[in-house]
């Protein structure tokens, strides 16, 4: 048994009953009082249909109001969360969902048919989480201390081997990364984040967790909406918002010559790299943003730029948060080499996999410190794709591509692109008198694969670039740079 707080969720009703804690564009509200009422609410009806303690509930379903109670939810029942992302195919649904032991499956109505066709080979019901009551009330018992070793949701990143694997989350790692960005950026009264990133991905979840943990009022896009988030920051006294990089084009676009107001302090910028044009734009206007560095394994960022430096360390991540340390793997400093992270936010490991030896956590990120200790990355998990801020892992979509009739081989790399930062582009090797045409390729990887993940460009080649180990050389495929190859 770990460290020991009172629930956080009871502590905000306490200290801030009737201050807003989820706003929504058109106007609605619900306090802390009241996001603390329906989940308890809720938390008596999911007991009832069977959910306990420990049980792995996994949820599919959009941002909205209800993804936040039946979150605190299962926080009282003690129960883990497993979030699916939205995308994802019903294979896809399938996988995680075994992997993961899940034993109840809830969907919001219009992912319902994906939910439904991902359980159809499975002992598992799906269940509707509008029809899930929050004024339930009930005799058992609800935790009122949240223990800091517990695991509480669970979320799915891939390797290099692109299995699909379930980072574990503690009450812990959220609570010590919600404090680490509070020492680094601050906690003022009048602060409001608005949140259009998904609820199923550590940053948009890492804003909830800062929400309750601050006693801070979030306001929850359903999506990403470049006019709803300018009206937000210009007129409802939105002070910080995270984005990626393709949601900062879009703002910078609709901002045209405007500029933002002062009590506007923070543009969170995550998601893979930024061109450095775009920082020089934000610059000009007077935006402050921060570029982060961090992944699901961490809870969210692990390291931030602070906001002294927002336009002298342009294109930098700033340096290790408060609680965390931050190596590079190289000689000397200035030299490139192997992100290393520790800290209390870092993930002890994945779910149903070997146990992680040790306390740091080789990220396989590639970055540098400049003279004054500043982290700038210069490449993301080796070949991972980021594309509008979803990772793509190739070897996942060489998987699939592999497996279509007449496919010998298949690589595939990041091309760039100006829209969305980078769009997976493959490179077909066919068996000898085959021929394919990319409709036909396309079509076998739209049915297994998220829309996102699905090659944007097809290349036909005689054969894949290997090193002496006959590892492929993904790098060699792409048109852009090479970087610190192993030849």
């Amino acid at each position: 048994m770990g460290e020991r707080i009172p629930h956080w969720l009871d502590k905000q009703a306490s200290l801030n009953p009737q201050r807003p804690a989820i706003e929504t564009p058109d106007g609605r509200t619900i306090s802390f009082s009241e996001l603390r009422e329906k989940s308890r609410g809720m938390a008596f009806a999911l007991m009832e249909s069977g959910v306990k303690q420990n049980d792995h509930v996994a949820l599919l379903a959009s941002n909205s109001t209800m993804y936040a109670v039946f979150i605190h939810a299962l926080s009282y029942i003690g129960a883990v969360a497993v979030l699916l992302n939205t995308r994802l195919t019903p294979a896809e649904i399938e996988y995680q969902l075994t992997d993961a032991h899940v034993s109840h499956l809830y969907s919001e109505g219009s992912h319902m048919p994906i939910a439904v066709e991902a359980v159809k080979d499975l002992n598992l019901d799906v269940h509707s989480l509008e029809h899930v009551k929050t004024e339930k009330e009930g005799l058992q018992e609800l935790q009122t201390d949240l223990d800091l070793d517990d695991v509480y949701t669970m979320m799915f990143t891939s390797g290099t081997t692109g299995k699909p694997k379930a980072v574990m989350h503690t009450y812990g790692n959220h609570w010590h990364s919600a404090l680490a960005s509070a020492l680094n950026l601050g906690v003022y009264e009048k602060d409001k984040w608005l949140n259009c990133l998904p609820l199923f991905h550590v940053g948009g979840f890492s804003i909830l967790m800062k929400s309750v943990i601050y006693g801070m009022p979030i306001m929850l896009l359903e999506k990403f909406d470049d006019r709803m988030v300018q009206e937000a920051i210009l007129n409802k006294g939105v002070t910080h918002v995270s984005v990626v990089t393709v949601m900062l084009q879009r703002l910078l676009e609709t901002l045209d010559h405007g500029t933002y107001p002062d009590h506007f302090r923070c543009m969170l910028l995550g998601g893979g790299p930024v061109p450095k044009g775009i920082l020089e734009k934000t610059s000009a206007k007077g935006i402050p943003v921060f570029q982060t560095y961090g992944m699901t394994e961490t809870s969210s960022q692990i390291a931030t730029l602070s906001p002294e430096f927002a336009f002298s360390k342009l294109g930098s991540a700033g340096k290790a948060l408060s609680s965390a340390h931050l190596y590079i793997d190289c000689n000397e400093r200035g030299e490139v080499g192997e992100i290393i992270v520790r800290g209390p936010m870092v993930s002890k490991g994945y779910y149903n996999r070997k146990k992680r030896e040790g306390d740091y956590l080789r990220t396989g990120d590639l970055g540098f410190e400049d003279e004054d200790g500043f982290l700038y990355v210069v490449d993301r998990v080796k070949d991972v794709i980021i594309s509008g801020g979803e990772n793509i892992y190739p070897a996942e979509v060489e998987s699939v591509l592999s497996s279509m009739p007449g496919v010998r081989e298949a690589g595939v790399a990041g091309h760039p692109d100006e829209h969305w930062g980078e769009v997976p582009a493959a490179y077909i090797v066919t068996e000898e008198g085959i021929s394919l045409t990319e409709t036909e390729v396309l079509d076998w990887c739209r049915e297994r694969l998220a829309k996102y993940k699905c090659p944007k460009e097809i290349h036909w080649i005689d054969e894949l670039p290997r090193n002496a180990s006959n590892k492929l050389l993904r790098r060699r495929l792409s048109s852009s740079p090479m970087q610190g190859e192993d030849e």
